[in-house]
């Protein structure tokens, strides 16, 4: 069974951790996860909203010491 979670990132982050956590999540380069977003905003408009909505509802990312 996979117990990988979604968290938003503590470490690669430039505004919020959204796409640093997305690209842990799916172990790809953050870079692609920022120009898909930037893709989904330019070219169909709801990249913005759906940045801000997984902000708002994802959880941190635990600290490890």
């Amino acid at each position: 069974m996979n117990n990988k979670r979604f968290y938003l990132s503590n470490t690669d982050k430039k505004i919020g951790g959204v796409c640093g956590g997305l690209a842990e999540y799916f172990d790809i380069d953050p870079l692609l996860v920022r120009v898909g977003f930037l893709v989904a905003f330019f070219g169909f408009g709801f990249g913005l909203m759906a940045y801000l909505v997984l902000w708002l509802l994802a959880p941190r990312a635990p600290y490890q010491y």
